[in-house]
């Protein structure tokens, strides 16, 4: 058994570049996820908050005035007779 024990620490040593190596790019890869995720949530809170703002805000009411329509047409109905 601690042969056994023995050969796997210099595995273990022999591999340690590459395995450091390996941890560093998962943590580098983790790292840059939490960032997008941040960024996509910071955002999405963003366009929430301002879409909320935007919706209670009064809008102007406007009118329309059809007279001038009105008038054009009595005056072609009063052209055509």
């Amino acid at each position: 058994m601690s042969q056994t024990k023995v050969d796997n620490y210099k595995e273990e040593k022999a591999n340690r570049r590459r395995l450091r190596r390996k941890h560093r790019l998962y943590n580098l890869m983790r790292k840059c996820l939490v960032v997008f995720v941040g960024v996509i949530l910071l955002g999405w809170i963003t366009y929430s908050a301002h879409h909320t703002y935007e919706a209670k805000q009064s809008r102007p009411e406007v009118e329309i005035d059809y007279s001038a329509l009105q008038n054009f047409q009595s005056n072609l109905d009063k052209a055509e007779e």
